[in-house]
């Protein structure tokens, strides 16, 4: 006889300071009520949702690629939280995120900025043009595990060089 299935969603639990077991602040939720999810001054969740539910064509297709631990069994999650931005593609594990851009984010002041902040909370940014994904899916998968996998520490010298 096999386990129950467990729920893929994690329960929503709000804590109140007062209600809190610990007296450590964050534990159990108690700081996530009072700044939001994962950091952020707002609360994006149903703005994640709706662009969960209505992705464009190209995130559509990069997340076909990126689910299920489909790609080096890497897991990613979509329209996630961070901060005060909603980010398409993270991989906490890999401190990745991926973003699938169109012609609006051409050069963009306010990507500039929020690239410089997910940066300093130790993420490593991609970006891939809608097209590019579409009509290089692989290609654009090669490029996101080459960044997700560790670099070789230390390499092993070429036949006939070295110490």
């Amino acid at each position: 006889m096999s386990a129950p299935k467990a729920s893929s969603r994690a329960p929503q639990i709000r804590v109140t300071a007062s209600q809190s077991s610990s007296p450590l602040a964050g534990e159990e939720g108690a700081r996530r009520a009072a700044v939001g999810r994962r950091g952020g001054k707002r609360d994006l969740l149903p703005l994640a949702k709706k662009m969960r539910r209505e992705p464009t064509e190209a995130e559509a297709r990069l997340w076909s690629v990126l689910r299920g631990k489909r790609l080096g069994g890497l897991k990613f999650k979509r329209q996630e939280q961070l901060g005060d931005y909603i980010v398409d593609f993270v991989c906490f594990g890999a401190r990745l995120i991926v973003e699938a851009d169109g012609s609006q984010h051409s050069e963009s002041a306010d990507d500039a900025v929020r690239d410089e902040w997910l940066q300093a909370q130790g993420f490593r940014v991609l970006r891939f043009w809608n097209n590019d994904i579409l009509e290089n899916p692989e290609g654009v998968a090669r490029v996101i595990l080459d960044a997700a996998l560790p670099p070789l520490l230390n390499p092993s010298p070429a036949r006939g060089e070295g110490l």
